[in-house]
């Protein structure tokens, strides 16, 4: 066992989960915003490997888990970046305000 106790890892997601909670909230970068979404995902992956290891019935599921979380967030990243350079080819911006429609 480990010296740090669960609340310690709840409390570092929980910070992790506000930070970028407000980023993606309050920033006008996509580039920003994307980045705030992969810091709360990271924030879920912290909890379910804590949960996976000091829960009821300690197993491997939360780590299964986490790693499909990763999967996901990397598909994510791919994906949302190659939309914003499809549309930094056609706006000129990464603004969020300014990315109304799709069209020109």
């Amino acid at each position: 066992m480990s010296g740090v106790p669960l609340s310690a890892y709840l409390v570092l997601a929980l910070i992790l989960f506000c930070i970028g909670l407000y980023g993606a909230l309050t920033k006008r970068n996509t580039v920003i915003v994307l980045i705030c979404i992969e810091l709360m995902l990271n924030a879920v992956n912290i909890n379910l490997v804590a949960f996976s290891k000091f829960g009821i019935a300690p197993s491997i599921t939360g780590q299964v888990f986490s790693l499909f979380t990763i999967t996901v967030a990397a598909a994510e990243a791919a994906v949302g970046l190659a939309i914003l350079i499809a549309l930094y080819r056609n706006r000129r911006t990464v603004n969020i305000d300014e990315m109304n429609t799709l069209k020109n």
